[in-house]
């Protein structure tokens, strides 16, 4: 497949007014001296600041930058969704904007897509410069959390800067805040050549993040849902079905064993217990009608899934 572009460089931003000329200079410095035939895809998620005014200025002044404004804030996936679809380089590069991304990582970057055939090359920013009890603590257990998850071994999942392989980007769909599990989303697409790089990190040197400690929460619930999705998603019957019939098993077990008890011990002229006086009788019911609507639920979603346009999508490597 030929490309028009060596490089597409996609950046999201929001409200970076102060760093976008610094940043759009020392990607053309790195550009210049490296030959790269690239461009920058600035994608403008709704700032509310000057960051499109200097957007068109920039591009004005150099043809290689293109840029996307969207009418408010709709986030990084959405950003890094339509990046990815104007994207026309072998090699697609993500970074943000404020700073704290290097643009001399780049030339490395490219060269282990395209010479050691990785699909995606993470950056590590294994030394960082941001409040350890706000970034790095939680940082570490949400990427730990990762790792067991999703079985790839990378230290900093949500690392901004990272290369793909321009298959990889047309061939997965990022939405929501899926953003951070880009290399999962493209491991379950059947690109599973993934690695990682050691990078710089910067202070960040205008205003403040943008993302606050609920974003690791998010995290963990989107990646939950990701691996849900990503294990059940064409077959729900399989998880539903299950535990509806471990359930109401358990639960009509549970509640012959109380009535049987009770049975012979009335046979035998014992002291019993009435089987409506029991809690745990209860708790099978309760159990039985559970494991029964999740059975019904499974069938359920086996009928959406069976019905949906992506039921048979299926990534094809390559064909002769």
């Amino acid at each position: 497949m030929t490309y028009n572009k060596d490089l597409s460089i996609v950046i999201s931003l929001f409200n970076e007014e102060e760093s976008l000329p610094e940043l759009v200079s020392w990607i053309e410095k790195v550009m210049a001296a490296e030959g790269f035939n690239y461009e920058i895809i600035m994608v403008d998620d709704g700032s509310r600041d000057k960051s499109w005014k200097i957007i068109k200025e920039l591009s004005d002044k150099n043809p290689s930058i293109r840029g996307i404004s969207f009418r408010r804030n709709y986030g990084k996936s959405a950003a890094l969704f339509h990046g990815f679809k104007a994207a026309e380089g072998r090699v697609v590069i993500t970074m943000d904007a404020d700073l704290q991304d290097s643009p001399d990582e780049i030339p490395e970057l490219y060269r282990m897509i395209v010479e050691e055939d990785y699909d995606i090359v993470s950056g590590w920013k294994k030394q960082r410069f941001d409040n350890k009890l706000t970034k790095n603590l939680p940082s570490k257990l949400y990427n730990w959390t990762a790792r067991k998850i999703t079985g790839i071994k990378l230290h900093d999942m949500n690392c901004g800067l990272k290369a793909y392989r321009n298959e990889v980007v047309k061939h997965i769909e990022v939405y929501g805040e899926m953003h951070r599990y880009i290399p999962y989303l493209a491991k379950n697409a059947g690109f599973d050549k993934i690695t990682e790089k050691p990078v710089q990190h910067q202070k960040r040197k205008y205003g403040k993040s943008k993302f606050g400690l609920e974003r690791f929460v998010n995290g963990f619930l989107d990646l939950i849902s990701l691996w849900f999705l990503s294990t059940f998603g064409k077959k729900p019957m399989h998880f539903f079905g299950f535990t509806g019939i471990l359930m109401f098993l358990a639960g009509g077990i549970l509640a012959v064993w109380i009535i049987a008890e009770k049975l012979i011990q009335q046979a035998h002229g014992l002291v019993y217990r009435p089987v409506t006086d029991q809690p745990l009788f209860y708790l099978g019911l309760v159990a039985v009608l559970l494991g029964f609507q999740l059975f019904l639920a499974g069938f359920i979603c086996e009928m959406v899934s069976r019905n949906s346009q992506e039921r048979n999508h299926y990534n094809i490597k390559e064909e002769i």
